[in-house]
């Protein structure tokens, strides 16, 4: 199965997170495709093929790390894009005990966690570019500069926009493990099932 690794922000911070985010979504249809607000959470590690039969154990190890690990004040803060499609709000607050956390091999290669380094940066995906989004014309005049991508244009612009967001302080005080359905979601987008949650130690 494909899991990851999540930690879920209070409800407090992802209703100011969609309130910030009202003006950007009106104005950026169809070019991007806008992620259901009720599965919006912070993605630690991410594995794509999780044997189902790891679950338990994986659980058990996840629980050993978090245990290891006191509860963080973090806020939403800033945004960025990955791979030219992705649109994510980062993270700010105690991050450097949040990188701490993230150091441990939350999910290695055999789906169980280890002692590892894994270096990611934690974010929440907001929205990906739609297929319906416009594009650059094909036709290019010769020895002129390529058009401009309308999309990426957009994405470059929105993610000036939220340069400067700053969400509420929230208590993240627990890891999830997450599995992941493709398509199974809200408008053609994933379907999470949280499929067991371990605290952090306090």
């Amino acid at each position: 199965m494909r899991a990851f690794v999540a930690m879920r922000p209070a409800e407090p911070a992802l209703a100011h997170l969609a309130a910030a985010l009202e003006d950007v979504r009106a104005t950026s249809w169809p070019a991007l495709r806008w992620g259901d607000p009720e599965q919006w959470h912070l993605t630690l590690a991410f594995r794509p093929d999780l044997p189902e039969g790891a679950v338990d154990g994986t659980l058990e190890d996840l629980a050993a790390v978090a245990a290891r690990h006191a509860p963080l004040s973090l806020q939403l803060s800033g945004a960025g894009v990955f791979s030219a499609r992705t649109l994510w709000i980062g993270v700010g607050g105690q991050t450097e005990q949040l990188a701490a956390l993230m150091g441990e091999r939350l999910l290695d290669a055999e789906g169980r966690p280890g002692d590892g380094r894994e270096r990611r940066r934690a974010h929440l995906t907001v929205a990906r570019v739609s297929s319906r989004a416009p594009r650059a014309p094909r036709r290019r005049v010769r020895g002129a500069a390529p058009p401009p991508d309308p999309t990426q244009l957009l994405l470059a612009e929105v993610v000036r926009a939220l340069s400067v967001y700053r969400g509420p302080l929230w208590r993240g005080e627990a890891l999830e493990l997450v599995a992941s359905e493709l398509g199974g979601g809200r408008s053609g987008g994933p379907r999470h099932e949280v499929i067991g949650t371990v605290p952090l130690a306090g």
